[in-house]
């Protein structure tokens, strides 16, 4: 017999597995409303062609498997977006009243469990602290279910004491053991791969999402503020703007030294400029006659020494030495050089994208008082996540094909995406670039929304990659050149993408590549970072992974990752699950063997794009995304004959007018519902 907390915590556990089941039930009924969509277009497809198609034979059901694997294949790279919760006072006083004491051995044993973790241990102590401050303990009675194999939880476990069975489509995999961790995709909003259960009472750490979230967040931006602060406090740093402050204590290291140790010694040489974050240094000089050293002077908490060394005088003066525990916030010359210079007006980074503007990027004539019940169907041309996508065409007009964005409110309210599904209207309304897909109109009724878009109808990339296998330099150069000059351009207006990928890359008629709308594209405040999590496995930057704050360099690793799939047709960081994936991204692009088919210049370009730091990447430092440009791999391009449209493109899209009654029908139905104006979305979904 338990005591009444063990009970408690048993029941609690219990409610939560009723709520995990519950949770999987609603996504597989909002999965039945989006098949149940799909189905509604493939019958009409099939209505439609029924009396020209013959009986499948062989070569028809080995494309149905051919298409039912690409569909799977889709499906493992799904967009995820998680949002982080604000640390306000009054959510961590709730984390806060979560938290329970543990022993010196407790503690010892889970900050052991994370070390042991392959993706946790990439955590720094701190923030190991401050989850660890969060966790609460539970226990579990024999054979009892911790985690269900499907389900999207929202709780990670450190084992304590007993032992757990963990079983896949019924086969037992392993047996976990105390010390360890498991569970941890809940925390990143994955579907658990597994069933965990209790083959002795256990006794369990918990932690759940919103508190590990909560506490990586704060121990970021507590650490973030603490070191543009210092940077800040520097006479001759305080002219540079917040945003390269910011770059600059991505590049800080924090540095210990202990009583006695020399920070620097008079007559050597150097590079690096110290700022003291914590403890107390004496600056010593010896002199000509004298054989001890002078103490010139004693430095404390928010002094800084070692300047000159960044401006080239790289001979030291003097000695510089701890006098207790002393911390220090160091950079060196190179760094410093190449974040000072983005300080420098970089207009000219984004001269392409505002320079020219090529034909197909003009609006077309739509009448100012157009509704929804002016256009008529042509055919569909997909399935979304929200809805569908429809090829439309003002009635009595057949020269200019639209696209129109179907998404069912009901989906989007369930999924609670409102927020980014507006974000995402609000930059495509103001993304006028001849690389981006244009957003004309929005309507909406009483059950969906609309958006009309330019009609781009050779296809996406990842289709195009998936059939010819990988593609050569010449061919990824011109269509890596064209997701630059769309980054260029959403950059420029502090615009982070966050989800690059070939499948968010599409063809227009002539072969040009642009860059479609995102629910995942977040405008950013000047020296801010942003905390969800969010894009696709195997894309995602680090700092998204590791919850440390991101900026629009995350795009440039992912721009990086791009590149290495158009060359190979595989992902550098790749794995049977989402836990070999993050645990390879963290690893960095240095432990990945590049198949010698990718040329040097490749190479030194997707690894310079994939630094671990940020601020370190091709298109983060003074030059901007001019780096990117003028990086040996695109030596030669045209980058001027790109923007204005005179470069042959690797493939020209063979399509037909899309009225063309070979190609497709006109559906019978049309849209119906009132219809509002634009600015209606914000104020009632």
């Amino acid at each position: 017999m338990g005591t009444l907390r063990d009970l408690q915590f048993a029941l609690q556990l219990k409610i939560e597995e009723l709520r995990q089941r519950d949770t999987l039930i609603d996504e597989l009924e909002l999965e039945l409303d989006t098949k149940d969509e799909l189905i509604r277009r493939l019958q009409e497809e099939l209505d439609r062609y029924r009396a020209t198609v013959s009986l499948p034979g062989p070569s028809a059901v080995t494309a149905g498997c051919s298409a039912q694997d690409e569909e799977c294949e889709r499906a493992k790279r799904k967009t995820i977006i998680c949002e982080p919760v604000a640390p306000d006072p009054v959510t961590l006083t709730a984390i806060s009243h979560t938290s329970c004491d543990k022993s010196p051995e407790s503690q010892r044993l889970i900050q052991a469990a994370f070390l042991k973790n392959d993706l946790l241990k990439n955590l720094d102590s701190g923030q190991i602290r401050a989850i660890m401050a969060c966790m609460y303990a539970t226990t579990i009675s024999m054979g009892c279910c911790v985690i269900q194999e499907g389900t999207t939880g929202a709780l990670a476990y450190v084992l304590e004491e007993g032992k757990l069975d963990v079983t896949k489509d019924g086969q037992r995999l392993l047996t976990v053991e105390p010390e360890s961790v498991f569970g941890e995709l809940a925390l990143y909003n994955c579907t658990h791969p597994c069933t965990i259960s209790a083959l002795t009472d256990s006794k369990l750490w918990v932690i759940d999402r919103r508190s590990f979230q909560t506490a990586l967040m704060q121990s970021a931006l507590s650490s973030l503020a603490h070191s543009t602060e210092l940077l800040g406090s520097v006479p001759f740093l305080q002219s540079l703007p917040q945003d390269v402050i910011m770059k600059m204590s991505d590049l800080v290291e924090e540095t210990h030294y202990s009583e006695g140790d020399y920070i620097i010694r008079q007559g050597a040489t150097g590079d690096t400029f110290y700022i003291i974050s914590k403890g107390q240094v004496k600056v010593t000089e010896k002199t000509p006659g004298h054989e001890e050293p002078v103490v010139l002077s004693k430095l404390c908490e928010r002094q800084w020494f070692g300047e000159k060394a960044l401006w080239g005088d790289d001979v030291r003066a003097v000695s510089v030495i701890a006098a207790g525990e002393v911390t220090c916030l160091v950079i060196d010359r190179e760094a410093f050089k190449n974040i000072i210079g983005g300080a420098v007006d970089d207009s000219h980074d984004v001269q392409h994208s505002n320079d020219s503007k090529v034909e197909s990027d003009r609006d077309p004539a739509l009448p100012s008082a157009t509704t929804l019940k002016d256009f008529q169907v042509i055919c569909s041309l997909g399935v979304g996540e929200f809805g569908h996508v429809d090829l439309v065409q003002l009635k009595g007009s057949v020269k200019c094909p639209l696209a129109m964005r179907v998404l069912r409110k009901n989906l989007i309210l369930s999924g609670e995406q409102q927020d980014h599904i507006l974000r995402e209207r609000h930059i495509l309304m103001e993304a006028h670039s001849p690389f981006i897909v244009r957003l004309y109109r929005t309507f909406r009724d009483a059950k969906c929304l609309y958006m009309l878009t330019e009609a781009c109808l050779g296809g996406d990339l990842w289709s195009l990659l998936k059939d010819r296998g990988s593609f050569d330099d010449c061919s990824s150069r011109f269509y890596a050149a064209c997701v630059v000059e769309a980054l260029i351009f959403l950059h420029s207006r502090r615009v982070v993408y966050r989800d690059l990928k070939p499948e968010k890359v599409v063809l227009d008629e002539r072969g040009y590549a642009k860059l479609m709308g995102s629910r995942c594209a977040k405008k950013l405040e000047v020296g801010k970072k942003t905390w969800t999590f969010c894009g696709t496995l195997g894309y995602m930057a680090p700092e998204i992974i590791l919850n440390k704050g991101h900026s629009v360099a995350s795009d440039f690793w992912s721009l990086g990752v791009f590149v290495f799939e158009l060359l190979t047709g595989s992902l550098p960081f790749g794995g049977p699950d989402p836990m070999k994936i993050f645990t390879a991204t963290i690893r960095g692009i240095d432990q990945i063997s590049f198949p010698k088919t990718i040329s040097k210049s490749a190479s030194s370009l997707i690894k310079k794009l994939c630094r671990s730091n940020p601020s370190e990447r091709l298109g983060s430092q003074r030059n901007g995304a001019k780096d990117i440009q003028k990086h040996k791999w695109f030596e030669g391009f045209n980058w001027d004959g790109l923007c204005k449209g005179t470069l042959n493109p690797p493939v020209i899209p063979k399509s037909k007018h899309p009225s063309d009654s070979s190609r497709c029908d006109h559906y019978s139905e049309h849209f119906d519902g009132s219809t509002e104006q634009q600015t209606d979305w914000d104020r009632d979904f």
